[in-house]
């Protein structure tokens, strides 16, 4: 078969098209054999290797990358790091929180008292407490910081803390309106709906009323005591709070940023939020403010100056985890946390000596829609609780990064029983329920944000139940601004949340996860009601209160407590915990008092540096 001969100019783009596909291919190795030796080295550390070299520096100031630049100084717009970390640093509330065991420690309180049961709170202010500039921390500046917060209305921080303290949830919260839930449905039956209503002003009186005169200011004075603030100056050094609710762990929650005064009115800093001149209480004060560089130096009129340590702390912001990673090698850092790092990263530099991690306040879960059957079965609750395991998604899909949730709060010791695999159980509840062998139940309508680590997670639980329960889930995935919105309207069986808990104190973070407003009742005519088929609408349980079948098997998480406002909710399986994140950072080995743990909220007071450590002696334990 003849051929034309090819032109030269064709010879020529064959020779291009070669020598580009050489240098790619070049260029590929090149890349994946650099990636390769360097997986290759974080991979394969000796025991008691560190990832970066540790040279002390000879001066007591600490160089830390806690994220990227902050946006003020504010406490009542500390929600996270890094915000959270200075707040801590320059300015002290009544208590602050051990680092290691993530108790209650006086501050500017030396101590406390409660009484009528958790509800009234005294709190006992240092007389030699000051501010910056001298003048002393009074009772009067935390009264003045706590209204200040509700001034400020929705800009603040974390508002749902200050909910159980009298008259700060009227203010804060916006109206909810006068709408009687159905019993069962949003609350438990047994308890009292104590949410506000849509207005405390006084109602128009008719000129028929029939009350008198007595009765009517009988009734502005009550309505003036409802909106009173629970919070007092009793004298310049005592402090009281009166709760709506009894709270044991009012000293922990106090300890949150948000709680720490400010001097004066706090007006300064709208002007400027990143003032470096303003008056703070705390064991350092600001220095200098620069876009890569904030510093602290401590600060003499601390009533503890004495035992802290370090004589400056520089914030350095980092616009990547890379960039921190880098510069912690170089040595020009002496700790590294908040950095958002893959599994993969995080699995490589666990083994190093310096790698350090704690269980972080935080849960992620599925809620149920308890407006909808089979849901609103405890039973069936429970089996889609205990179907699964939850080893397999930490190790496998998360690869290690997070620890599996047994139970709904990390430090909830009062959770005995962990949440394991049963599947021999859960079939016995769909049985007692009304659905052997998963039949005529409805398809689970799962839905997830629009992540590729929770896809997997989802994906991972569905196959679980399919495999042992033989039951089926449809996962709908919506973007994150969608999520809000399908919670709200109830479309859904299941949906994906977590939650981050800035305390320790337990009833502020059961209030995160069981809210008593759960949404709005669906819409009866839903699209996913009607598509379910008749047989499962009929045999599917639809009562809130099941009745008890005598095949099934005794309670797994004991009984409810009418003590505890929060063991229904537990009882009841109202969501599915899955797993709790990883706090993690990298500190150098001369670095003491550096504790990583699962508030984010090491204790810098507590730090100093060793300038005589060496390396060829052990790395001290975190």
């Amino acid at each position: 078969m003849y051929r034309p001969p090819r032109s030269n100019a064709a010879k020529d783009l064959r020779r291009k098209e070669r020598r580009v596909w050489v240098v790619l291919w070049l260029t590929s190795l090149a890349l994946f054999s650099s990636f390769f030796l360097s997986c290759r080295q974080l991979s394969e550390p000796k025991a008691g290797t560190l990832y970066s070299e540790a040279v002390p520096p000879r001066k007591q100031e600490f160089r830390w990358s806690n994220g990227r630049s902050p946006r003020s100084f504010d406490p009542a717009l500390a929600s996270t790091p890094p915000e959270t970390d200075i707040v801590r640093a320059i300015y002290e509330g009544l208590t602050d929180i051990d680092p290691k065991t993530l108790h209650e420690v006086p501050a500017v309180a030396e101590k406390w008292a409660s009484s009528d049961g958790g509800r009234t709170w005294t709190f006992q202010l240092r007389k030699n407490a000051k501010w910056s500039n001298g003048d002393p921390v009074t009772a009067r500046d935390f009264v003045s910081s706590w209204k200040r917060f509700i001034e400020l209305g929705e800009i603040t921080a974390h508002r749902d803390l200050f909910n159980n303290i009298v008259g700060m949830r009227e203010k804060i919260e916006p109206p909810i309106p006068a709408v009687s839930p159905e019993p069962g449905k949003y609350l438990n039956p047994d308890k009292q709906d104590t949410r506000p209503k849509a207005s405390t002003s006084v109602p128009a009186e008719s000129p028929t009323s029939e009350r008198t005169d007595a009765e009517r200011t009988e009734k502005r004075k009550d309505i003036k005591e409802e909106q009173k603030l629970g919070v007092e100056a009793v004298s310049d050094f005592v402090l009281k709070v009166s709760l709506i609710g009894p709270d044991l762990d009012f000293p922990r929650l106090v300890a949150h940023p948000i709680f720490r005064p400010v001097y004066g009115d706090g007006k300064y800093f709208a002007a400027n939020p990143l003032d470096p001149t303003i008056v703070t209480n705390g064991p350092f004060r600001l220095a200098t403010v620069a876009a890569d560089d904030i510093s602290a130096i401590r600060s003499d009129q601390y009533w503890d100056t004495a035992a802290v340590m370090l004589e400056s702390i520089r914030f350095i912001p980092a616009q990547s985890a890379e960039k921190a990673l880098a510069s912690y090698r170089a040595g020009d850092l002496d700790a590294v946390t908040n950095v958002d790092l893959e599994p993969l990263a995080l699995k490589l530099l666990s083994p190093y000596a310096d790698f350090r991690q704690a269980t972080h306040n935080a849960l992620n879960f599925f809620e149920f829609n308890l407006t909808r059957p089979p849901f609103r079965d405890r039973r069936v609750r429970e089996a889609l609780a205990i179907g699964f395991e939850r080893d397999r998604l930490t190790e496998g899909e998360m690869k290690g990064a997070t620890e599996p949730a047994f139970h709904f709060l990390p430090y909830d010791t009062d959770i005995r029983d962990k949440l394991g695999q049963d599947t021999e159980r859960a079939k016995k509840l769909l049985e007692s329920a009304g659905f052997p062998d998963g039949g005529n139940f409805p398809v689970i309508h799962l839905v997830v944000n629009r992540n590729e680590t929770q896809l997997r997670i989802a994906r991972a639980v569905a196959r679980m139940w399919k495999q042992n329960l033989n039951l089926n889930a449809e996962i709908v995935v919506k973007e994150n601004a969608e999520m809000d919105a399908a919670r709200a309207a109830g479309d859904f069986d299941l949906i994906r949340r977590g939650v981050v808990f800035p305390t320790v104190d337990r009833s502020a973070s059961f209030n995160a996860i069981f809210p008593s407003e759960q949404g709005p009742e669906p819409q009866a005519s839903s699209r996913r009601e009607s598509e379910k088929p008749r047989e499962v609408q009929q045999k599917g349980p639809v009562s809130d209160e099941p009745k008890i079948d005598d095949d099934e098997p005794p309670p797994l998480i004991g009984t409810p407590n009418v003590n505890d406002p929060f063991s229904s909710a537990i009882y009841d399986f109202r969501l599915i915990p899955l797993y709790f994140p990883m706090s993690y950072g990298l500190v150098k080995p001369y670095v003491l008092g550096f504790d990583i743990n699962g508030l984010d909220s090491p204790a810098l007071k507590n730090v100093q540096i060793d300038s005589g450590w060496q390396a060829s002696l052990p790395v001290p334990e975190p």
